[in-house]
């Protein structure tokens, strides 16, 4: 089976409901994973993705968080984990007919200041890593691909600058760590740096720079991967940039990958 996937925080579905459906008919991933929909489940747009043939599973917050999994192939509700115990909608998992696992993350982003004694964001961010490595090292998953908006840019080339942004939070020392402890504990492997192993990568660049292609300070905050049985069938790695500069975007750009499966 070849199974194209596609992960992108969209920042409200409701409001970019068009460039999602740019995105599946200009695309046509398999699977679309978006994260950071600000949606109730029951209010999220759906009836244009089934005219495209994509049926929906996800789980809603009211104004913020929220993650969806769009599927034109046949696939199961396999379930959340509400980690941190907070309610947050920030997980959902898909199980296509094959077997196959999808996991959709949003990692919280963790405020502004890289310290959790000052910073309770910053604390939740670190407490969530942590539960997901030790939820993942506990199952030991496999046939399993996890998506999402990880909110840790963890290569030197995985932002603009290693050295200005190593007290910055996303790409700081100790987030780094933590995101590579969920690697290790799930013995995930980074799909897009297996196959793009060199070279600046970014899916993120901020609303705050007048042209941020210009610019281009970006980071690669978006994450495909997949456990070591399937890992070596992936291929075709891609940041679809231009979607960045579509019509009131999103400041993160779709991430992609196929396996063949």
């Amino acid at each position: 089976m070849a199974l194209r996937v596609c992960t992108w925080n969209i920042n409200s579905i409701r409001l970019r409901e068009d460039i999602v459906l740019k995105l599946l008919r200009e695309e046509s991933p398999d699977v679309l994973c978006l994260q950071e929909c600000k949606s109730p489940l029951e209010l999220m747009p759906q009836a244009g993705f089934a005219e495209l043939g994509y049926a929906l599973i996800g789980r809603g917050q009211k104004g913020y968080n929220g993650v969806a999994i769009l599927s034109r192939l046949p696939m199961t509700d396999a379930g959340h984990r509400d980690f941190c115990a907070r309610g947050d909608a920030r997980h959902v998992a898909g199980r296509l007919a094959d077997g196959t696992v999808i996991h959709n993350f949003y990692v919280p982003a963790g405020g502004d200041k890289p310290d959790r004694e000052i910073n309770e964001k910053f604390g939740h961010k670190l407490d969530f890593l942590t539960e997901m490595r030790d939820w993942f090292g506990a199952q030991k998953p496999t046939r399993s691909i996890l998506v999402g908006d990880l909110n840790i840019a963890p290569l030197p080339d995985d932002v603009w600058s290693h050295k200005q942004l190593l007290k910055i939070v996303s790409h700081t020392p100790i987030e780094v760590d933590h995101l590579n402890a969920v690697m290790q504990a799930g013995e995930w492997v980074d799909i897009s740096r297996q196959d793009i192993p060199e070279g600046k990568l970014y899916s993120w660049w901020s609303y705050r720079a007048k042209d941020w292609s210009k610019a281009d300070k970006g980071r690669r905050l978006d994450h495909i991967w997949a456990t070591p049985d399937i890992a070596p069938k992936a291929h075709s790695t891609k940041v679809l940039r231009e979607a960045r500069g579509w019509e009131r975007p999103s400041d993160h750009a779709p991430t992609f990958a196929s396996f063949d499966l």
